[in-house]
């Protein structure tokens, strides 16, 4: 199986398209956001710059349990300064141990200072998958003897 992809192939697949908001964004524009692009976190970016991250379960838990008003509450204020990154060569098994250790769904990934795309659990669960059934299908090739010499 291909957990030693690396985490660049699946930003090829999938493309690299990143879409943040800014610290300065009211947490209803990013919430919006998030639900325009159906995900479920956004990285934010001051200037380029990575400064944090913001998910669903960030404004659920610093939002709405505390009563705040999306409309008038920052990004910065409830935004997670403190987050995982990886490279793009680093392998689909080490980002899936990662997620998995820290309990994250997302992973920004940089190549130096620069952000070059966000995985997510469904992207690194998705490969898995697609590498498995791959397997499956040239073990049974292997088997019928239609595997290709």
């Amino acid at each position: 199986m291909e957990i030693a992809t690396p985490i660049g192939s699946i930003l090829e697949r999938k493309g690299a398209a990143i879409w943040s908001v800014d610290p300065g964004d009211t947490v209803f524009n990013a919430i919006a956001l998030m639900a325009e692009r159906d995900v479920g976190a956004l990285p934010v970016l001051k200037d380029g710059r990575l400064l944090g991250m913001i998910s669903e379960r960030d404004y659920t838990r610093k939002v709405v349990l505390l009563g705040r008003a999306s409309r008038q509450t920052a990004v910065a204020d409830i935004m997670r300064r403190e987050f995982i990154v990886v490279s793009p060569q680093d392998t689909v098994q080490e980002c899936m141990r990662l997620m998995t250790d820290n309990r994250v769904r997302h992973l920004p990934v940089m190549e130096g200072a620069r952000m070059v795309g966000l995985i997510s659990i469904g992207d690194v669960v998705n490969w898995i998958i697609g590498a498995q059934s791959t397997a499956i299908e040239d073990l049974e090739h292997f088997v019928t003897g239609a595997y290709p010499a």
